[in-house]
Protein backbone atom coordinates (compact mmCIF):
# COMPACT_ATOMS: atom_id res chain seq x y z
CA UNK A 1 0.00 0.00 0.00
CA UNK A 2 2.78 2.12 0.88
CA UNK A 3 4.22 1.87 -2.69
CA UNK A 4 1.25 2.21 -4.62
CA UNK A 5 1.02 6.11 -2.50
CA UNK A 6 4.71 6.49 -3.57
CA UNK A 7 4.34 5.44 -6.62
CA UNK A 8 1.44 8.03 -7.11
CA UNK A 9 3.00 10.99 -5.41
CA UNK A 10 6.10 10.63 -7.74
CA UNK A 11 3.81 10.43 -10.87
CA UNK A 12 1.65 13.41 -9.80
CA UNK A 13 4.77 15.38 -8.68
CA UNK A 14 6.15 14.76 -12.60
CA UNK A 15 3.08 15.90 -13.72
CA UNK A 16 3.28 19.10 -11.77
CA UNK A 17 6.46 19.88 -12.88
CA UNK A 18 6.51 18.92 -16.67
CA UNK A 19 3.77 20.77 -16.70
CA UNK A 20 4.73 24.27 -15.00
CA UNK A 21 6.94 26.58 -17.40
CA UNK A 22 8.48 29.69 -17.16
CA UNK A 23 10.06 29.83 -20.77
CA UNK A 24 9.28 33.15 -22.52
CA UNK A 25 8.70 31.00 -25.73
CA UNK A 26 5.81 29.82 -23.81
CA UNK A 27 5.03 33.83 -24.00
CA UNK A 28 2.88 35.57 -26.93
CA UNK A 29 2.99 38.99 -28.36
CA UNK A 30 -0.53 40.97 -26.87
CA UNK A 31 -1.59 40.94 -30.62
CA UNK A 32 -0.70 37.53 -31.41
CA UNK A 33 -2.81 36.37 -28.33
CA UNK A 34 -5.66 38.40 -29.89
CA UNK A 35 -5.66 38.34 -33.93
CA UNK A 36 -8.82 39.90 -34.05
CA UNK A 37 -7.27 43.23 -33.20
CA UNK A 38 -4.88 44.43 -36.45
CA UNK A 39 -4.15 48.23 -37.30
CA UNK A 40 -6.30 49.30 -39.71
CA UNK A 41 -5.12 50.82 -43.17
CA UNK A 42 -5.76 53.42 -45.63
CA UNK A 43 -5.98 50.85 -48.45
CA UNK A 44 -7.75 48.16 -46.60
CA UNK A 45 -10.25 50.38 -44.33
CA UNK A 46 -10.25 54.01 -44.91
CA UNK A 47 -10.26 54.32 -48.31
CA UNK A 48 -13.73 53.34 -48.95
CA UNK A 49 -14.95 55.45 -45.94
CA UNK A 50 -13.69 58.45 -47.77
CA UNK A 51 -15.07 57.58 -51.08
CA UNK A 52 -18.06 57.16 -49.64
CA UNK A 53 -18.55 59.94 -47.78
CA UNK A 54 -16.56 62.54 -48.25
CA UNK A 55 -15.67 61.91 -52.36
CA UNK A 56 -19.14 63.56 -53.73
CA UNK A 57 -17.67 67.22 -53.12
CA UNK A 58 -13.96 66.42 -52.27
CA UNK A 59 -13.08 64.50 -55.27
CA UNK A 60 -10.12 64.74 -57.73
CA UNK A 61 -12.12 68.16 -59.26
CA UNK A 62 -13.54 69.49 -55.66
CA UNK A 63 -17.22 70.42 -55.59
CA UNK A 64 -20.11 72.02 -54.07
CA UNK A 65 -17.33 74.77 -52.31
CA UNK A 66 -15.25 71.85 -51.12
CA UNK A 67 -12.10 73.48 -50.42
CA UNK A 68 -9.67 70.48 -51.33
CA UNK A 69 -9.22 66.62 -52.67
CA UNK A 70 -9.62 63.51 -50.26
CA UNK A 71 -8.68 61.41 -52.94
CA UNK A 72 -5.34 60.05 -52.26
CA UNK A 73 -3.38 58.51 -49.18
CA UNK A 74 -1.50 61.63 -49.14
CA UNK A 75 -4.26 64.06 -48.81
CA UNK A 76 -6.34 62.42 -46.53
CA UNK A 77 -3.34 61.41 -43.84
CA UNK A 78 -2.11 65.04 -44.13
CA UNK A 79 -5.92 66.43 -43.33
CA UNK A 80 -6.79 63.41 -40.55
CA UNK A 81 -6.69 65.58 -38.27
CA UNK A 82 -9.49 67.95 -39.60
CA UNK A 83 -11.28 64.98 -41.08
CA UNK A 84 -11.78 63.46 -37.58
CA UNK A 85 -12.85 67.22 -35.74
CA UNK A 86 -15.46 68.21 -38.53
CA UNK A 87 -17.34 64.74 -38.89
CA UNK A 88 -17.47 64.41 -35.10
CA UNK A 89 -18.82 67.99 -34.85
CA UNK A 90 -22.26 68.25 -34.03
CA UNK A 91 -22.18 72.39 -35.16
CA UNK A 92 -20.29 72.04 -38.59
CA UNK A 93 -20.35 68.21 -39.56
CA UNK A 94 -19.00 66.70 -42.04
CA UNK A 95 -20.60 65.61 -44.90
CA UNK A 96 -23.28 68.62 -44.76
CA UNK A 97 -26.03 65.48 -44.87
CA UNK A 98 -25.20 64.99 -41.70
CA UNK A 99 -22.24 63.02 -39.55
CA UNK A 100 -21.54 59.74 -40.93
CA UNK A 101 -21.72 56.40 -38.31
CA UNK A 102 -20.23 56.68 -35.17
CA UNK A 103 -18.54 53.16 -35.67
CA UNK A 104 -16.53 54.74 -39.04
CA UNK A 105 -15.95 57.78 -37.15
CA UNK A 106 -14.09 55.70 -34.67
CA UNK A 107 -12.14 53.81 -37.77
CA UNK A 108 -11.13 56.80 -38.59
CA UNK A 109 -9.63 57.92 -35.15
CA UNK A 110 -8.44 54.17 -35.22
CA UNK A 111 -6.63 54.74 -38.28
CA UNK A 112 -4.99 57.52 -37.07
CA UNK A 113 -3.69 55.84 -33.77
CA UNK A 114 -2.73 53.16 -35.40
CA UNK A 115 0.23 55.58 -37.27
CA UNK A 116 -1.68 56.32 -40.32
CA UNK A 117 -0.70 53.07 -41.81
CA UNK A 118 -1.21 53.10 -45.83
CA UNK A 119 -1.23 49.12 -46.75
Amino acid sequence: MKSTKLIFMLALSLMIFNCSSDSSDDLKEEEEMNPGTTALTYDGDIRSIINNNCNQCHGSTPSNGAPFSLTTYAQVSGRVDRIIARTNSSTSPMPPSGQINSSLRAMIQQWKDDGLLEN
